[in-house]
């Protein structure tokens, strides 16, 4: 254990020191941020539709704001002569103007009706011809505005919904996004750091001293801690910009609960394939190498990825990615995004984490097998299978 350490504090002692490392992590602070100012600049209230009320048309006026709650359609109502409506109309400044109370109701428009206004406007004329009928039959159109207003649909679930609001879609999106970049950027970094070793033959003055499985965990172990500090900072940084600026409504205990996942899978998924690049990486001896030994590794990480990030915005309670997200290669990419939309039963999670914890041991021997049998070999690129066979 105490050579495992000393080697993993050279890894984060090296890293920390990393202008990449620094400005990596600068950035993507200041990338989050940026999202969360621009998302409150230009998302400070809904938007309206401007609509015109000539005198002639007075009447219409709460009947317009009435059903424009009714529907939640967003609407302001504003008292011009006629002339000056037009003309306002003509500059844009309005997007529909009124000029009578009677059916039909006349709309003036510049070139085209909003669709959402055209059918608040539907329902203003409805409105208004029903008016007039009570009216004629000797009735009261206020009582029966005030029946039809209060009238209401009572809604028995038989289950509960699947909560997947905006909020939650954005906060899974960005943790995916998150934990993609963190596990494939912190993992190449193990097998650029394998290879760089193998290279410089700096591999074989450590291996006299200290043996194959102990030097690769450590450099797991080393990189994958500055890769916690830079995803905490990150994670930490995005939940504070957000609800700073009110682009996330999120109480404390969610926003802990957020992170501490984060983090969770982070270390689930950062280990297992952290040794998988480990032990891929051994088996090349050039920098130039690199990508093409780690790209089955990496296809695992990018499949998950887009799995989720396609389908669960759509379809959260997805059967497939439910079940994708309980095996262990996709389940870091997968189970936090749906766990930040809420969707994932407690079970489910459960048995993702257990996965994860059964199989972490599993590559760690195959791994080291793999790495200690091919990381003093240089030259051509060592097969998996000569690789495998005891030496």
């Amino acid at each position: 254990m105490n050579v495992i350490r000393l080697i993993a504090g050279r890894e984060i002692a090296t890293r920390l020191r990393s202008k990449v490392f620094r400005i990596a992590t600068v950035l993507s602070v200041v990338i989050l941020v940026a999202i969360a100012l621009i998302s409150k600049l230009t998302g400070n209230g809904p938007d309206y539709q401007d609509v015109g009320i000539t005198p002639a048309a007075a009447p219409l006026a709460n009947v317009v704001t009435g059903s424009a709650s009714s529907i939640q359609f967003n609407v302001r109502v504003h008292t011009v002569d006629e002339a000056a409506g037009r003309q306002q109309v003509r500059d844009g400044k309005l997007d529909a103007l009124l000029t009578n109370s009677s059916s039909p109701v006349q709309v003036v428009v510049k070139s085209k009706l909003d669709a959402g206004l055209q059918s608040l406007l539907q329902l203003v004329a409805q409105r208004t011809a029903l008016d007039q009928q009570v009216t004629s039959l000797g009735g009261d159109p206020a009582k029966v505005a005030a029946a039809v207003g209060t009238a209401s649909v009572a809604v028995s679930a038989l289950e509960p919904p699947k909560k997947a609001n905006g909020q939650q879609l954005l906060i899974g999106i960005l943790t995916s996004v998150l934990i993609y970049m963190a596990l494939l950027l912190n993992g190449q970094a193990v097998a650029q750091g394998v290879v760089e070793e193998k290279t410089s033959r700096v591999v074989e003055i450590l291996l006299a001293t200290v043996r194959p499985w102990q030097l690769m965990i450590g450099k797991v172990i080393g990189l994958g801690t500055v890769g916690l500090i830079q995803v905490a900072i990150i994670a930490a940084s995005g939940v504070a910009a957000g609800t700073a600026t009110g682009t996330l409504h999120l109480h404390l205990g969610s926003a802990v609960g957020t992170i501490v996942w984060l983090v969770v899978w982070f270390l689930l998924g950062y280990t297992a394939y952290a040794f998988a690049f480990a032990a891929v990486a051994s088996l090349v001896s050039r920098q130039e190498e690199v990508a093409s030994a780690v790209t089955p590794v990496m296809m695992l990480l990018i499949v998950g990825y887009v799995i989720g990030i396609s389908i669960l915005p759509s379809q959260p309670d997805s059967g497939l990615v439910a079940a994708l997200s309980l095996i262990p290669v996709f389940a870091p990419t997968l189970m936090p995004i749906r766990l930040a939309l809420g969707v994932v039963p407690a079970w489910q999670a459960a048995v993702s984490v257990a996965g994860m914890v059964v199989i972490i041991p599993l590559l760690l021997w195959l791994s080291a097998r793999i790495y200690r049998n091919a990381v003093l070999r240089s030259g051509a690129r060592v097969k998996l299978r000569d690789a495998w066979r005891v030496r």
